[in-house]
């Protein structure tokens, strides 16, 4: 009863502002369909070829060399970037774009993975009356439709619950989230509701029970972030755009303007990273569009340019898909520092974050244990004392610089600019910085818009409104059927590449190996656990992909996912890339650049994903916190595979008490397990090191440690084995 009197209590309380909002939303919302379906019939209209096979790498590189002048040059293949490469060449505009590392290898590839509009934003538009804000919220919700609606398979509508735990903010939070739906107006996913304390806990039996009210459940996008940003480059390319990755700009290039008599920008020398050849490209404008590395940029066109970029880092974690139900997210709207946590499902798996920490710009931005531990410090406050979260449960962790900036045009250079900013040097170079993931479209056009205006250029209007994007056209819900049934592909890996590759994924099915095996006829998995299978790393190189970091975090997003998982399959991957990208004839001698192409690879997820923070859970500095008796339980269970009273154990010590009770497991894989204990890499784990793994254990640092479990296992299997004695048998006499 008490709840239904909040429930209407938080109706009358919200009624007049709604009605407020009512009509400016409703008049917005007028304007904005009419443009939307001038827009969607104008991209039905495109008259640009739209090629079925992709240009490989090398010939996208040979049109960069040779073609004179391009209309539009862009640098950075984020989504921005990718975004104004694609608005310009739908447009019929000469278009390249060049980006030194890969597509998404930065900001775009370590969001959140939501495609929203921003409630906090919103709530500030309406707290301090601020009609800008205002438009940039109603400008992200349209662009949050149109994201749904033109790559289907890559994103989805995703219920996300707000935890309530005081009577009075029911109706806050319920006016908030209201006007967040009548914002979007015809746009709205799906209307929000409030939910009892019982039925929140259905829902999601994970959160914490004591004092909750309520819950108020809303809707937003979620997405494949780097998929999509592959999916926008992709489509450009398929479009006509020369589009080419690890290719660095050196500097710009520029000529005297006859009438003006001013430098203007007109390209840029290029580096291919890989070959290390370089070359010029020739564009009447240069869009600068390279995120947190937008002043390294602008200072190639004018080192007296200021710095507008102030980055920030934002961490996220991933941690085992039972923290969280498999269709509903949550927000925490105020942590203990005043900070939003999202706490969602994705791939299978959990994702919570973020942190918003000053930062330098690097293009490896690493996360810090301190962040790790914040973001696990308010996970804890929202979940039942019942889920134990432990440290040890972070799978991968990342940061990401967001590049928030300053509008140099503006007389108060200090203050950050709440939206994205275009801006045009005195040499012609056009700037986009700023904004977020879900608005890149609208970015790009304005952008595109300022750069016709700017250089004349014979351009007509956007065309990127409703545009089907890479894979989108022939996915429906139920493509993954005709995988199993055409392929004999397994459900879950079908359901996969459905949902990665949309309608591509019968190309990746039919790279995909016999198996051997009775079901599934084909497609041999990287892991076990995981749906991605060997035909995606030669798809991968098609989607130009360049290095074995390419496939565990962009193509597949492995190594966003379980650091220790991509780790195991790094070696069959860098052995099927190699042969692809026929490593053999670049390099004299084969093991070097495998060798060099693994290091790469583990250095990228020992730094950037978190392995190095989950490894240093348990170090030869680790206290052991165990008691007596459990020190004696354990050095118990580390004699049976130390019979000889070494003091240390080796794959060979294992593999004979294995062998002893018929199992079998692979001499690589054994070496990987002790190596994960073995501290000081030496070939040998020490019963020092096997008390401090478990002491780890038992405190959550460490958790799913794989010799832990087998040793545990193998002693209740040993102890089945063993003679029963003669009194406890009741024999004797």
């Amino acid at each position: 009863m008490a709840f239904r009197k909040a429930a209407k209590g938080t109706a009358l309380v919200g009624s007049g502002a709604l009605a407020a909002l009512y009509g400016l939303s409703q008049f917005s919302e007028y304007r904005r369909n009419q443009a939307r379906l001038a827009h969607v019939e104008a991209a039905e209209q495109v008259q640009m070829t739209h090629q079925d096979e992709l240009p490989s790498r090398q010939a996208q590189l040979a049109t960069l060399k040779s073609t004179e002048e391009f209309d539009i040059l862009v640098i950075g293949g984020g989504a921005t970037g990718s975004g104004c490469a694609l608005d310009a060449v739908t447009r019929n505009l000469k278009t390249a774009l060049v980006e030194r590392n890969d597509f998404s290898s930065g900001t775009s590839s370590r969001s959140t993975k939501l495609i929203h509009g921003g409630v906090r934003y919103l709530q500030k538009a309406i707290m301090k009356f601020d009609y800008e804000q205002y438009m940039m919220v109603k400008e992200a919700l349209h662009e949050r439709s149109n994201l749904l609606d033109i790559a289907p398979h890559l994103s989805a509508p995703l219920p996300i619950m707000l935890p309530v735990y005081k009577w009075w903010q029911l109706p806050y939070y319920w006016l908030g989230i209201k006007m967040y739906d009548l914002v979007a107006g015809s746009q709205c996913l799906k209307s929000s509701y409030v939910l009892s304390k019982t039925k929140a806990l259905e829902l999601f039996p994970m959160l914490k029970k004591d004092k909750l009210v309520g819950a108020i459940v809303y809707y937003d996008g979620q997405h494949n972030d780097a998929r999509m940003n592959l999916a926008i480059a992709l489509t450009a390319a398929r479009y006509g755009a020369a589009i080419a990755n690890y290719t660095e700009v050196v500097h710009l290039l520029k000529k005297t303007d006859p009438q003006t008599g001013r430098k203007r920008v007109c390209g840029a020398r290029c580096r291919d990273q890989i070959t290390g050849q370089e070359f010029d490209v020739r564009a009447k404008c240069v869009i600068n569009a390279t995120g947190p590395f937008t002043d390294s940029v602008r200072k190639m066109d004018d080192q007296r340019n200021p710095n507008i970029c102030q980055p920030s880092a934002g961490v996220h974690i991933v941690i085992p898909g039972y923290y969280s139900p498999d269709n509903m997210g949550l927000l925490d709207p105020a942590t203990s520092d005043g900070r939003v946590i999202f706490f969602l499902p994705w791939e299978k798996m959990t994702i919570a974050g973020t942190t918003d920490t000053p930062t330098d710009v690097t293009a490896h931005p690493i996360p810090m244990e301190e962040d790790i531990n914040f973001i696990l410090t308010e996970v804890r406050n929202y979940l039942s004392p019942d889920v134990e979260v432990r440290r040890g449960d972070v799978l991968a962790a990342w940061s990401g610089i967001r590049p928030l900036v300053t509008d140099p045009s503006s007389k108060d250079t200090q203050s950050i600019c709440r939206n994205h900013i275009v801006n045009i040097s005195e040499s012609g170079l056009v700037t986009i910085a700023g904004g977020k993931w879900t608005t890149y479209r609208s970015m790009a056009e304005e952008t595109l818009d300022a750069a016709v205006k700017e250089h004349k250029l014979s351009g007509g209007p956007s065309q990127t409104v409703g545009l089907m994007l890479e894979g989108a056209k022939d996915w429906s819900p139920t493509m993954y059927i005709r995988l199993v049934q055409d392929y004999g592909l397994e459900i879950e890996v079908a359901q996969h590449l459905a949902s990665t590759y949309g309608g591509r994924a019968f190309e990746v099915a039919k790279m995909a190996q016999v198996t051997g095996k009775r079901w599934p006829i084909v497609g041999k998995r990287l892991v076990s656990e995981f749906p991605y299978i060997e035909s995606e790393v030669l798809y991968a190189v098609k989607e130009y992909a360049c290095t074995t970091i390419d496939v565990i975090a962009r193509r597949t997003r492995l190594g966003f996912l379980n650091v220790q998982a991509a780790d195991e399959a790094l070696p069959r991957i860098v052995e099927i890339m190699g042969k692809q990208l026929r490593w053999s004839e670049q390099k004299k001698r084969v093991m070097c650049s495998v060798a060099e192409e693994l290091a790469a690879a583990k250095q990228f997820l020992y730094h950037e994903m978190g392995y190095k923070a989950r490894s240093e859970q348990l170090t030869n500095m680790s206290e052991i916190a165990l008691t007596p008796s459990e020190v004696d339980r354990y050095k118990k269970r580390f004699h049976k595979f130390d019979k000889e009273n070494k003091g240390f154990i080796t794959t060979v010590d294992v593999q004979q008490v294995l062998e002893s009770i018929s199992i079998q497991i692979d001499e690589n894989t054994l070496h990987e397990i002790l190596n994960e204990v073995d501290l000081n890499k030496n070939g040998q784990v020490e019963l020092n090191e096997f008390l401090q793994l478990m002491s780890a254990v038992q405190k959550g640092q460490v958790s799913d440690s794989r010799l832990a479990i087998l040793m545990k296992t193998v002693e209740e299997s040993l102890e089945q084995r063993e003679p029963v004695s003669v009194d406890r048998s009741g024999g004797g006499v």
